[in-house]
C-alpha cells in the first residue's frame, strides 16, 4: 500500500536540534527501508515534524514505523544527552489511492511544498537546494540519490517516462509552478484538506474498499 506518514515532536518541540540529527534520521530511515522492504517516494524534514510518502511491498507499516521512531528517539537522546519521549504519540498514516491519477501526486506536492508553506524557502532554487527534502534529488539537482528514494512513480504521474535530462527539467519546471501557486494561495489549497484531516485519500470506491 501507499501511505503519507507524518509525526510531530512531543508538545510540538523540535525533533532535530541540528543537521547531524537529520543525517541520523535519514540513516535510520534507510535501515527501515532495508529491513521492512519500503520504498520512499518523497520526504521532508521540518523543525518539529517530518513527512514521508512511502510504499510498503509487504504489510510492514507498523513494525517499520516502530523501528524508525524508536531507534531514532534512542539515538537522539544519546546524542543530545536527554531522555523520554521525543514524538507526541502514534504517527499519522494516510492511506493513498495509488491507482487513480492525481491522488499520489497531490500528496507528493503537499510534502515537497511544506517548506514553502512554512516560509522556509521562497523560490524554486532554494527548494532544490534544501538538503532535507527529496525535491532536489527527484528533480536531478542533487547527486547521489539514495537507492531507497524512487522517482519513477512521481514522474509517471506527470507523463514523464525516463530519467533523461529533459524529463528532469520538466519536473523542475512543474515544481516551480507549484511553488508560485502555493505562494499565491498562501497555503489555502483546498485539495490538501483531505490530507490534513483524513485517513484515506482516493476515489469513492477505493475508500469504501478500504473501509
Amino acid at each position: 500500500a501507499i501511505y503519507h506518514v507524518m509525526n510531530r515532536g512531543n508538545h510540538l518541540d523540535p525533533i532535530f536540534k541540528d543537521d547531524q540529527d537529520r543525517v541520523i534520521f535519514l540513516k535510520t530511515l534507510q535501515e527501515t527501508c532495508q529491513a521492512s522492504g519500503w520504498v520512499v517516494h518523497g520526504f521532508v524534514l521540518m523543525g518539529n515534524h517530518y513527512h514521508l510518502l512511502i510504499e510498503t511491498m509487504r504489510p510492514t507499516l507498523v513494525v517499520g514505523m516502530q523501528y524508525l521512531n524508536s531507534v531514532y528517539t534512542r539515538r537522539y537522546n544519546v546524542r543530545q544527552k536527554t531522555f523520554g519521549h521525543l514524538f507526541q504519540g502514534r504517527y499519522k498514516a494516510l492511506l493513498v489511492d495509488g491507482e487513480a491519477r492525481g491522488y499520489f501526486l497531490t500528496v507528493s506536492d503537499y510534502i515537497h511544498m511544506n517548506p514553502v508553506r512554512a516560509g522556509k524557502v521562497g523560490d524554486l532554487t532554494l527548494l532544490l537546494k534544501d538538503r532535507w527534502s527529496s525535491a532536489g534529488w527527484l528533480a536531478g539537482s542533487r547527486k547521489d540519490r539514495p537507492d531507497w528514494l524512487r522517482w519513477e512513480r512521481i514522474y509517471g504521474e506527470l507523463g514523464l517516462k525516463s530519467w533523461r535530462s529533459r524529463c528532469r527539467r520538466d519536473y523542475r519546471q512543474y515544481l516551480g509552478r507549484r511553488v508560485m501557486e502555493v505562494q499565491e494561495e498562501r497555503g489555502r489549497n483546498k485539495e490538501w484538506k483531505g490530507i490534513r484531516r483524513g485517513w484515506c485519500l482516493g476515489r469513492e470506491g477505493f475508500v469504501l474498499k478500504m473501509k
